[in-house]
């Protein structure tokens, strides 16, 4: 008996596509990231990063010519130049594997959930297993050598309580004392801090290493946007008297040589501005202070500019891979008419 095989759906070919090009992606950066690691330990948890991305590439390569889909050029050896001098410091890198694999775990979780076919579903869950322990491996090596910020700490709760005023979802009113943050307001705080200072510092690693005037100035934009935010966000902290996380040596060399083309760099920056979108709808709706759900929202429209201007310069050179979609079917029936 001929078994049937279901064909993709929209939500699965759209994760199949994204991972194939966040995979080649990091695939450029962990290679180049390889070619200087000094720190050994560090080396084995870049190595395992990049040893992940290949195995995927692989598969989602095999994947999409079994489904006779087209395969996104992404980025390859083209985008990466192996002889540029070393860029990052091993802190920074070992850092950066954090960042990119707690993107991973929210990734991978969103494409479980929107996949139906068995093998996708088998294919994104063992790529949650693989990524879950480049953190978990990444975090233990960090702590080894004092370079995990530990989010802030609070008194253990002794009692349970319920909100017993309308009070403790205001804080517009800069008349009035504001109710001090709870927990989950001061985690979501620390992270977009942490995710901010990471951005911050690839876009002046970006803007300094790349030959076109409108691409550093528009990563020069991106180092200020994080700025902005960082303070905005650590005010919220330091008003409550509580410390901010404070960066390690996450630190860049000044070496000018682009380790990466301007094609990568755009979309890694852009990746980064969908990912902090992304971070602060969820900190909005998790927050319970208007006051900070205003300025997440209103923040996020700037990154959301940001992103915008970032996508033209790559539209206006020809970099900007298109993800698949389905026809316009109102100008196929224009076009039938015209042609008959």
């Amino acid at each position: 008996m001929t078994e049937h095989r279901t064909k993709l759906t929209s939500a699965e070919i759209a994760s199949l596509w994204t991972a194939y090009m966040n995979d080649s992606m990091s695939k450029c950066i962990l290679g180049y990231f390889l070619k200087d690691v000094e720190d050994e330990e560090i080396r084995s948890i870049i190595q395992l990063a990049y040893d992940i991305a290949s195995t995927h590439i692989e598969k989602l390569t095999h994947l999409f010519q079994e489904e006779q889909l087209q395969l996104p050029k992404g980025f390859t050896s083209e985008d990466v130049n192996m002889n540029a001098p070393r860029l990052y410091t091993d802190s920074f890198m070992l850092d950066y594997i954090g960042h990119i694999s707690r993107a991973g775990l929210l990734a991978y979780g969103g494409f479980i959930a929107m996949s139906a076919r068995k093998d996708i579903r088998e294919y994104f869950i063992e790529g949650l297993t693989k990524v879950t322990n480049l953190y978990d491996t990444g975090a233990d090596v960090s702590l080894s050598k004092g370079l995990f910020v530990r989010a802030p700490s609070i008194p253990y709760p002794t009692e349970t309580d319920f909100v017993d005023s309308k009070k403790y979802l205001s804080g517009l009113n800069p008349f009035t004392n504001k109710r001090p943050l709870n927990a989950m307001e001061i985690s979501y705080l620390f992270m977009n801090i942490k995710t901010n200072l990471m951005g911050g510092k690839l876009a002046i690693s970006f803007a300094q290493t790349s030959s076109r005037e409108n691409v550093q100035k528009w990563m020069l934009r991106g180092r200020d946007i994080t700025k902005k935010h960082i303070q905005i966000f650590t005010k919220a902290l330091i008003n409550n008297d509580i410390q901010p996380p404070i960066s390690s040596d996450i630190a860049i060399t000044d070496s000018t040589t682009p380790p990466f083309s301007d094609k990568l760099t755009l979309f890694h920056m852009g990746l980064l501005s969908a990912l902090g979108t992304g971070n602060y709808a969820t900190a909005a709706a998790t927050s319970q202070r208007s006051d900070l759900v205003l300025n997440y929202e209103r923040l996020s429209l700037e990154i959301g500019q940001y992103a915008k201007d970032g996508a033209d310069i790559m539209i206006s050179n020809e970099w900007l891979e298109q993800p698949p979609g389905t026809m316009d079917k109102e100008k196929l029936a224009k076009n039938k008419n015209q042609n008959s």
